[in-house]
């Protein structure tokens, strides 16, 4: 049987989801709303002491495993504060979870909307042009920085899918 904190975690990944597949965006107002409950439900569990280590930990754990990403901008901020919201309900270990779960149907769908776009040469052209310097470098040649036009891209993820998918999954399988 699901607790409330995973039903309210659920129905806001869910939002998410949805939000971002109609506007491509997380809205912010949805990702501190999600904060702040986790906060509330996590003082009113009643276990004392616990509660404040179990929310920064697994915001902070949720947030600093997708900000790489960010970082190398393959993926979108919405989805990096998403995943700190997720990780402040759940803690930092199921945030590990949930995040590697993600990753891996992120994967899945960013290969099923390659496949339906039919892009195929676009990402191998990007593909080589980042892995040359990677290759040139490992055979001794100085790693020169690769810069990518912004027109390189070959689509966005509606990532916020991904991770309510793996959200719930993770959720479905500690009930198992």
């Amino acid at each position: 049987m699901l607790n409330a904190i995973e039903v309210i975690l659920i129905c806001l990944v869910a939002q998410a989801a949805l939000t971002d597949l109609a506007m491509r965006k997380i809205p912010n107002v949805l990702i501190l709303s999600g904060l702040m409950l986790a906060l509330i439900l996590h003082l009113l569990s009643g276990q004392p002491g616990s509660w404040v280590s179990l929310w920064l930990a697994g915001g902070f754990a949720g947030f600093f495993l997708f900000l790489p990403l960010y970082l190398l901008r393959g993926m979108a901020a919405g989805d990096v504060k998403l995943m700190a919201m997720v990780g402040a309900f759940v803690g930092p270990w199921p945030a590990l979870q949930i995040a590697a779960l993600s990753t891996l149907i992120g994967g899945a769908i960013a290969l099923l909307m390659l496949a339906y776009s039919g892009r195929w040469r676009e990402i191998a052209r990007n593909l080589q042009l980042i892995c040359k310097p990677l290759l040139l470098r490992l055979l001794g040649m100085p790693l020169l920085p690769v810069a990518l036009p912004k027109q390189a891209s070959v689509g966005g993820i509606p990532y916020g899918v991904a991770i309510a998918l793996g959200t719930l999954g993770i959720v479905a399988w500690r009930h198992h």
